[in-house]
Formats: structure tokens, C-alpha cells, sequence
């Protein structure tokens, strides 16, 4: 029988009247079941969110660090149970999903050390009138209060704790929302959080999670009162209606992109065929940062695109516990998208350099070349693994062509005039651009941030930790 998972609620564990069943991707098969949350249950949550935060809020950095070590230790203790159910759960191969939560136990590990870092300021008075010479002002951050964290399919795990912890070490509680499929992977994480918590002798209520349906608390997790910060990793269109639910509220949006990897003349065109396949096809392409675009100068268009189809040829094909590079997407809707694109990409004159293949949701990495801009797949993000080739003109029609995306997430350019590639990384409009490597999350001490419609707010270790503090001013008369 199916393992039925629970929900951890003011430090217990507690099931619903109904349940949603979560099947494996690759095989269809039942893996477990998670409780389906009713909107009361919810406020129980948030209520006991907000009756431990004064007490979670009193205990020093140090003491707050302490618990996020601990939980660093639980999950690299588990991190191979974890990692076994997280790859039956989104497909993702097995050695991916065990580095998935060992990374995830670094950045905790990180998360609570920089805390300690955390900068407050005295400022003495200016110079606006005279009597301000004589006034201190004492500036240090406080906590936003309850967090809600919601995380997505990809990267149930990795993506859930880098908004708890910096959360957590700041003093904020949370109430934690995995998606649909990945809510197992999240309870799992879930249980390594609560477990650190209760051996610490934390209040209870600090660390919460939520699972049901979002036709019935979807809107109401994120609308609700008591709710201080909103910090969600999804597809755009979610994010907008989170941003409009929000209102004043501060909010983190990760979103979706359509990130070029742009190729010019003098490129070093094996380096970066291989980082241009690595960064488009990982994962099958169910990655925010994949590289979704290919412009490459004409000239040297023909000879990338033969590198690139070499290199595509090489990867593995197949299922999560064999660890092969391509896996099945996540569900058949994706996969019918995913075709979809290709097909209006083909219908319109692309080449399928790799040939479009498909097997229930396992579908075989695809790169077309002569895509052009009339086509779909040139703007739209498949999240799966096509690869769409884009000859240009020259650099200035490249940048164009980027720009013009609705997305802003992350760019790559690659050529040997670093000069001319720090003035392309200047014109973009993305969030971050990597010169002569593929695009990508982290480290996790950079920044990650989006422009237009990939995102709102900074993320990163450190710049998580002040997004979600505030910063209170205490001004007294010296004499």
C-alpha cells in the first residue's frame, strides 16, 4: 500500500479528510499520497505561524543557526532516501536528486552563517538643521514576520530551502507550500526541518507545511491576512496572479525565461556547443535558466549546429533510475505542449537536426535548426528538451532578437573579445549574463534575479535574507 504522508502543523503531524494521490512521471505508478489542506486548516496554520514567532524572533542568530546546522546534518544523512523518492517523483535522474539535496544541505549550511553576518548601521545626524546634529539613529533589520514559501516541480527540495532558511535565520516562521507533484519530496524535507526543530526545543509552529488543491486554497494561502511575504518559484503566469493577490505585500517571484545563448565569429564553437547542450538539455530542459535559443552568427551557424548535433547525439536517453540525462517531463500536458511547439516549428520550415521523438512523456532531445522568428518555439518556453537554432545577422540583431522576449531571466554570449562581450552583457535585458559558460542558477552567493516578466525581487543567500527583513530606525537626542 501506498505510504500516506502528513502535513506538519504546529508541531505535529496531522492528515486531512481527503487526500491527493501523487503518480510517478516515468512509469504512472501510485508512489504516495499527501493530505488535500481544506481552507480551515489553513488558518490553523497561520494562526499557530503567528502565535510562535515572537519566541522564535527572541532566540539569538546563533541559536537559530544551530537549528539550520542540524537540519544541513539530517538531510545529508538522508540525503539517498530523499533523493530515491524525489527521482521517482519528478523523473529527475537518481545521482541529480541525491546532489539535489546535498546541495540543498550546503545551502542551509550557508544560509545560517550568513545570517550571522547580518548589518545593522548607526547613523549620526546630518547637516538639515541644527539640532539634527545632536540625534543617533540606531538601523538594524527585523524580521517580515510569516513567510510563505511555495516551491516548484523541478527542484522540490533545493528550491523550498533556499526560502526557508533564509527565512528561518532571520527570524521570520514559515509556512511552506510544495507544488503538487513534489509535495512528497517537500514533506520529506519538511521532516528534517521539524526534526532539527523539536530536538532544539524550538516553539512549535515555527515551521508549517501546507499540501491540497489549488481550486481550494490556491488563492487563499497567498490572499490570506496574516500572510507578510510571498516567495514563489513558478511559471509567470501564476506569478502574476500572485502579484495581484498580494497587493502591498513584499513579494519574491522566480519565474519563467527564454534564455539566448548568443555565438558569435570567434567563439570557441566545441566549448560552447558542450555548455550550450549542457545548459539547454539537463534535466530535459525543465529548467527556468535552460538555454531555450541558439543566435549565432551566420557565418559560423553551419559548424555549431553539426557540433551541437554531435553533441546531443551522446546523451542518454531514458528513465530516472538508470540516471539518464533525458527523462520523462513531468506530465503528459507538458509533453503535448512540448510537441506542439515542434511541430508549428517544423509546419513553418525548421530542420530537425535530432529528430523529434516521442514516448508517452519521454521525449528525445530535438534540435531544429532554421528556426525563425514567426515560429512559436523562437518566443514561447517548452520546458522540455527542444532546442531551437536561430541564424542572425550580426551582434546587433542578436541582442534585438533577445530583447524582445517577454522573459528577462539570464543570457549567455560566447566569444573571445571580452570587451565586446561585457558591451552586449550591457544591452541585455535579463537578469544575469554569462560569458563563455551556459546559463545557470547559482553560486547561491551570487544575486538571481529576473527583469520584465521572469521575476521580482533578488534572490541568493544574502540578498533573500534582507528581502525578507525590514529595516526598523531607532532615533534618540545625544546631548
Amino acid at each position: 500500500m501506498a505510504k500516506q504522508y502528513k502535513n506538519y502543523v504546529n508541531g505535529e503531524w496531522k492528515s486531512s479528510q481527503t487526500e491527493i494521490k501523487i503518480y510517478t512521471p516515468a512509469t504512472g505508478d501510485l508512489l504516495g499520497s499527501v493530505p488535500a489542506m481544506t481552507q480551515a486548516e489553513v488558518d490553523q496554520v497561520y494562526a499557530a505561524a503567528k502565535e510562535a514567532q515572537p519566541a522564535w524572533r527572541a532566540l539569538s542568530y546563533l541559536e537559530r543557526a544551530a537549528i539550520l546546522h542540524l537540519v544541513a546534518d539530517i538531510l545529508e544523512r538522508d540525503a539517498e532516501k530523499i533523493g530515491t523518492v524525489l527521482s521517482k517523483e519528478v523523473a529527475k535522474g537518481h545521482k541529480a536528486a541525491v546532489s539535489e539535496v546535498v546541495r540543498t544541505a550546503e545551502i542551509i549550511n550557508y544560509a545560517a552563517e550568513e545570517g550571522l553576518r547580518l548589518e545593522g548601521e548607526v547613523l549620526e545626524g546630518g547637516s538639515f538643521e541644527a539640532a539634527s546634529k545632536k540625534k543617533i539613529a540606531v538601523v538594524r533589520r527585523e524580521p517580515v514576520g510569516l513567510v510563505l514559501a511555495i516551491s516548484p516541480f523541478n527542484y522540490p527540495v533545493n528550491l523550498a530551502a533556499s526560502k526557508i532558511a533564509p527565512a528561518l535565520i532571520a527570524g521570520n516562521v514559515v509556512a511552506f507550500k510544495p507544488p503538487t507533484q513534489g509535495s512528497i519530496s517537500g514533506i520529506l524535507l519538511a521532516q528534517a526541518f521539524a526534526e532539527a526543530l523539536e530536538e532544539a526545543g524550538a516553539p512549535n509552529g515555527v515551521f508549517n507545511t501546507i499540501t491540497g488543491r489549488g481550486s481550494v486554497i490556491g488563492d487563499y494561502i497567498v490572499e490570506h491576512p496574516a500572510v507578510n511575504f510571498i516567495n514563489f518559484t513558478g511559471s509567470t503566469p501564476i506569478g502574476e496572479g500572485i502579484g495581484k493577490l498580494a497587493g502591498m505585500r513584499p513579494i519574491m517571484l522566480e519565474l519563467g525565461g527564454k534564455d539566448s545563448a548568443i555565438v558569435l565569429e570567434d567563439a570557441d564553437l566545441k566549448k560552447a556547443a558542450k555548455d550550450i547542450v549542457g545548459g539547454a538539455l539537463s534535466y530535459s530542459g525543465q529548467r527556468c535558466t535552460a538555454v531555450k535559443r541558439v543566435l549565432v552568427l551566420d557565418s559560423v551557424a553551419d559548424e555549431l549546429t553539426a557540433l551541437i548535433q554531435a553533441e546531443v547525439a551522446g546523451l542518454s536517453v531514458g528513465m530516472p533510475e538508470d540516471d539518464a540525462f533525458i527523462t520523462p517531463v513531468i506530465d503528459t500536458a507538458s509533453a503535448d505542449f512540448i510537441e506542439g511547439l515542434v511541430k508549428d516549428a517544423v509546419d513553418k520550415g525548421a530542420k530537425e537536426v535530432n529528430a523529434y521523438k516521442r514516448e508517452n512523456n519521454l521525449i528525445w532531445p530535438t534540435v531544429l535548426a532554421d528556426v525563425t522568428t514567426d515560429m512559436r518555439v523562437a518566443w514561447e518556453e517548452p520546458f522540455g528538451p527542444v532546442l531551437p537554432i536561430i541564424r542572425v545577422a550580426s551582434v546587433e540583431e542578436a541582442i534585438k532578437i533577445s530583447n524582445e522576449s517577454e522573459y528577462g531571466l539570464q543570457a549567455a554570449v560566447f566569444t573571445n573579445d571580452f570587451p565586446l562581450a561585457f558591451n552586449i552583457a550591457e544591452q541585455l535585458e535579463v537578469g544575469t549574463v554569462h560569458i563563455n559558460n551556459k546559463t545557470q542558477r547559482g553560486t547561491d552567493n551570487f544575486p538571481f534575479l529576473g527583469a520584465k516578466k521572469s521575476g521580482a525581487g533578488v534572490q541568493g543567500v544574502k540578498y533573500s535574507i534582507e528581502a525578507m527583513t525590514t529595516v526598523k530606525s531607532v532615533v534618540f537626542d545625544i546631548k
